[in-house]
């Protein structure tokens, strides 16, 4: 093809493209936004994300940088199109096609000889030339508009071409293409694309030509214009033209969102002030007011879960009752108290200034839980109270223990007072 013919089609191509244009502008005056529709985890469904495209330019046997087996190259029309799946706002894999006519004649003044053999001239049928692509947009122009209007990527990928250099017979070679591109956006269903293709071939038979005898393997370009369709639902945004950034902000800022969350913080300060009235406790008791059976128990009392103050017999009562020298536990627990360590210091002084003085211990529980468990319980109890009176000085072969469980309450265990009493190391001297 001539200069002359790529002039009228690339004329034509300009009259079709002004038409659609002016077509495109009048449609985008007249279609409202959809994106302000879209969220940030909507997923990809609110999106169109497939499209088609059409694109016509220039072929030629030659890449920009590199060397060529001929120097006097020839351009050729080309024309080609794709299919695109939109996976992300800044990638898409595409299904790309293109087909042409590639030639050009050896040029004895390019500073090499032309080898025996080799012809002057090629003129190769390139049938089709078919690759899968990696789209990558790696930057935008938005023009002060929420939505992208310019977008420019680089894509690379593999493919297969059939070709049929002169009268050699069709070839069908492996080839790796690499390319850039811009897209402008002409309404929410069109964009232009302008790109430029270098094809690396994994042969040398293209041009029927080898660079100083040696291999070289042979390369095409392809510089187009086209235009791209976007499919599916003209009320869903297109996710290639989609800006992140600007929907994040539209869902931060819809109304309907901003009731929700000034409802939602209405609901959380509502249960705040609730949790701060059920966790009042006006006397510190640990127990809260509103369901303290006893809002106003001395200060460091000792309560049970209802807030009420849980009465401890004394030492006298308990002389009284004939239970001898007692020594009290906490439910469940065979630690010993501070509150006993007076009472062990003095029988403790006792056994030590009367060496033939001998002491038996009798370790009981409350009711709770098991027999076998209780029995256990009153056992560590009693050798809890042999261990501190051994650690003052006393000789433990002096100090014997019993273990009774819940065999001989003091009380009934049918109250807490009751159970509280019968928690306990009896020391009796024998």
């Amino acid at each position: 093809m001539n200069y002359s013919t790529l002039r009228k089609v690339f004329a034509v191509s300009s009259l079709a493209l002004a038409g659609i244009t002016t077509a495109s502008a009048q449609e985008t005056t007249t279609t409202s936004t959809s994106g302000s529709a879209t969220t940030v985890f909507g997923g990809a469904s609110q999106y169109r994300t497939w499209s088609i495209g059409i694109n016509g330019g220039v072929l030629a046997p030659i890449v920009p940088f590199g060397t060529n087996d001929y120097g006097d190259w020839e351009m050729n029309f080309g024309y080609g199109a794709f299919i695109k799946k939109q996976i992300a706002p800044s990638f898409a894999a595409k299904l790309d096609f293109h087909r042409g006519n590639l030639a050009g004649k050896f040029d004895n003044f390019d500073g090499r000889v032309q080898q025996g053999g080799q012809p002057s001239s090629f003129d190769t049928d390139l049938h089709y030339a078919i690759s899968l692509k990696g789209v990558a947009n790696v930057g935008t122009v938005s023009f002060l508009s929420r939505t992208r209007n310019l977008g420019f990527y680089v894509q690379a990928g593999a493919g297969l071409t059939s070709y049929k250099p002169d009268d050699n017979g069709e070839r069908r070679e492996l080839f790796i293409p690499v390319g850039v591109g811009a897209n402008f956006k002409l309404s929410d269903m069109i964009a232009l694309n302008l790109g430029y293709d270098a094809n690396f071939l994994d042969a040398d038979n293209l041009d029927r030509t080898w660079k100083n005898g040696a291999s070289n393997k042979d390369r095409w370009s392809y510089g187009y214009a086209g235009l791209e369709f976007t499919l599916g639902n003209k009320a869903k945004p297109s996710l290639q033209w989609t800006n992140p950034i600007a929907v994040m902000y539209d869902e931060l800022k819809d109304p309907t969102l901003r009731q929700e969350v000034e409802a939602l913080k209405t609901r959380v300060s509502t249960l705040e002030n609730t949790v701060n009235q059920l966790s009042a406790d006006a006397d510190g008791d640990g127990v809260s007011d509103k369901f303290d059976k006893e809002p106003n128990s001395a200060a460091g009392a000792v309560v049970d879960g209802s807030g009420r103050t849980i009465k401890f017999p004394s030492a006298d009562s308990l002389a009284a009752s004939g239970a001898g020298n007692i020594i009290q536990f906490e439910f469940d627990s065979s630690v010993l108290k501070t509150s006993s360590y007076p009472t062990l210091d003095r029988i403790s002084s006792e056994l030590r200034g009367n060496s033939a003085a001998k002491v038996t211990l009798d370790g009981h529980a409350s009711a709770e839980g098991t027999e076998a468990y209780n029995l256990n319980l009153s056992r560590d109890r009693a050798n809890s109270v042999k261990t501190y009176l051994v650690n003052s000085g006393v000789d433990a072969n002096r100090i014997s223990t019993k273990a009774y469980g819940e065999s001989r309450p003091l009380t009934s265990n049918a109250t807490e007072e009751g159970r509280i009493r019968n928690r306990r190391v009896e020391i009796k001297q024998r």
